[in-house]
Order: C-alpha cells, then structure tokens, then sequence
C-alpha cells in the first residue's frame, strides 16, 4: 500500500528525493501495510545524538492505532527515527543548509516488507505559486475553460 503526501506536493517544490527506512513497533507496521497513516502534517528534523553523531526523526507522522493490538498507552504522533546512514544524513544536513529547504515526507510505501519513507528536498512554495497551481488544476478540470 502506498500513501502519498498531497499537502507537500501543494505546499513545496518538490527536489531531489531520498528513500529511508523507519523505525517502527510490530503493530505500527501492521497499520503502515493497510495504510492506516496521515502524513499531511509530517516534517523531518537532524538532531544530533548522545554518540557525537547525528539521528533523522520524522515528527507528526499520524500512524492510526493496528486493531488487533494492545493499544494502551499508544501515541499515535510519536517522533520515530527514520534509518538512514550516517554519511546520507550528513550529506542531507549540508544540502539543506546551503540551498535553505526543507526536508519533507512525500510518501509511505511497502517494500519486500518494509515499509519505506520517501524524503524530498523541498522549498516552500508562496502564495501566488498555490494560487497558480489551483487555477491550472480548476482549467485541466474544466476542459481548458474558466
């Protein structure tokens, strides 16, 4: 099952894109597979770690509690460490301090059984560019006419 991000394709232009794995519990990823997932408000923060190096969260990442789990105590917005490569999250760190963007989820898919993340460098769009993007979207809509 795949979950795309439509807010970010709406929010941001959309640049170079990254694969990562995350980190998740048994019956997180039993939700994941259904697509039980809300990514609207999703964003992705380097945080340095207790070992000198540096760590990828995904934060309000909405992962709708697996039903036929024990759900209580379940926090279904908790940060989750996305499984990356120390040299990739260096490399990511740089790229978004020196082209000032952001790093952002834009889908959440099933890989031979992983659930896999996909990060977008982005850049994010002003009001005239959403404005833009409505009206060509209302004309492809109706036929070419306003």
């Amino acid at each position: 099952m795949k979950v795309i991000n439509k807010q970010a394709h709406f929010d941001y232009e959309l640049g170079e894109r990254v694969e990562a794995g995350v980190e998740l519990t048994g019956a997180e990823a039993k939700s994941c597979m259904l697509g039980q997932v809300e990514m609207g408000q999703a964003q992705v923060r380097i945080r340095p770690n207790k070992f000198g190096g540096t760590e990828a969260w995904i934060w309000n990442l909405q992962i709708f509690p697996y039903k036929h789990a024990d759900n209580a105590g379940y926090d279904p917005k908790r940060p989750r460490r996305l499984l990356l490569h120390q040299k990739e999250i260096t490399d990511l760190n740089i790229r978004m301090r020196q082209t000032n963007r952001l790093l952002v989820p834009t889908a959440m898919y099933t890989k031979s059984d992983r659930v896999k993340v996909e990060l977008a460098l982005a850049r994010g769009k002003k009001k005239y560019e959403k404005r833009e993007a409505i009206k060509k979207r209302e004309e492809r809509k109706n036929g070419g006419f306003i």
